[in-house]
């Protein structure tokens, strides 16, 4: 689980998605940092400002400007110093093609962006309750995917 003294990064290029991130977050009780970042290049410069104190997950959308979340998953996967850190794309489709290379750019999990509030604290006190620090590999593609 996260808790006090750790942190978030959501990259999304919808400012409404990240406020309703943030909301959200603030009302799960669960005290995380949160940085944002709204297009890839941005996220890719703040992960390289922040070592050696790196996220502890990173929430990334797939459309993005400059640089989308597929070119970002796959810069993060090739950094030694950043493939450790957990990435859980955040997006408004989960068409199946979309799904799978998400996967084999080794993403950790894949999420539809909720469609009401609710749904979206239910969504991130799931996510954020999860023993983040002994995570270490990727799920099975059955269990990839989280409803």
């Amino acid at each position: 689980m996260l808790g006090r003294h750790h942190h978030i990064f959501l990259a999304d290029d919808d400012a409404d998605d990240c406020l309703i991130f943030e909301e959200a977050l603030r009302e799960i009780n669960i005290e995380v940092g949160l940085s944002m970042a709204n297009d890839g290049k941005m996220l890719m410069s703040l992960l390289s400002d922040t070592q050696p104190s790196k996220p502890d997950l990173i929430f990334l959308d797939l459309n993005m400007p400059l640089m989308n979340g597929f070119e970002c998953l796959s810069a993060i996967r090739k950094d030694p110093e950043l493939k450790a850190i957990p990435v859980i794309i955040f997006s408004t489709t989960a068409v199946t093609d979309f799904v799978d290379k998400a996967y084999d750019r080794g993403a950790d999990f894949y999420v539809t962006k909720p469609e009401s509030f609710s749904k979206m604290k239910t969504m991130l006190a799931g996510i954020l309750s999860r023993d983040w620090g002994s995570h270490k590999a990727q799920p099975r593609r059955d269990t990839f995917v989280i409803a």
